[in-house]
């Protein structure tokens, strides 16, 4: 997954004119660009988990705005932040289990929470949600 792979999708998306995907992409592509500047002034190319973490943020942040239109009774621009949502969740990886966690942690010979969350962090950024990992941790 490279920016250009975005702005393909963003051409595609403005061929068969669909305004909202464009306005999606067009945001994801910004906060790429910004966020590969400046791991660049570092010296540092961006890594698959950095393309996850910006999806992800930028999701959420949509998906906050989509809330506060609804608040507002806005629903022309709550289905167009649906959309733009829809476009960049296409692009998310798919999120683990609780039973491919708990099977993860099985298999470590560590189980203790700091080492579990390091392994998580480490070994499965973007992939699962730290949150369900710390959950299934103290389940066990």
């Amino acid at each position: 997954m490279t920016i250009d792979d975005f702005k393909k999708a963003k051409i595609e998306a403005m061929k068969n004119h669909d305004k909202d995907t464009v306005t999606g992409l067009n945001t994801l592509i910004n906060k790429l660009m910004l966020f590969n500047i400046e791991k660049r002034a570092k010296g540092e190319e961006m890594s698959e988990a950095d393309y996850v973490q910006i999806l992800k943020k930028t999701q959420k942040e949509l998906v906050e705005e989509k809330e506060a239109f609804e608040k507002a009774g806005r629903e022309d621009t709550v289905r167009s932040l649906e959309n733009q949502i829809a476009a960049i969740e296409k692009y998310l990886p798919k999120m683990m289990s609780e039973e491919e966690i708990r099977a993860v942690i099985a298999a470590l010979p560590d189980k203790s929470v700091p080492a579990v969350m390091k392994h998580f962090k480490t070994e499965y950024a973007g992939k699962c949600d730290m949150a369900e990992v710390n959950k299934v941790l103290r389940s066990l």
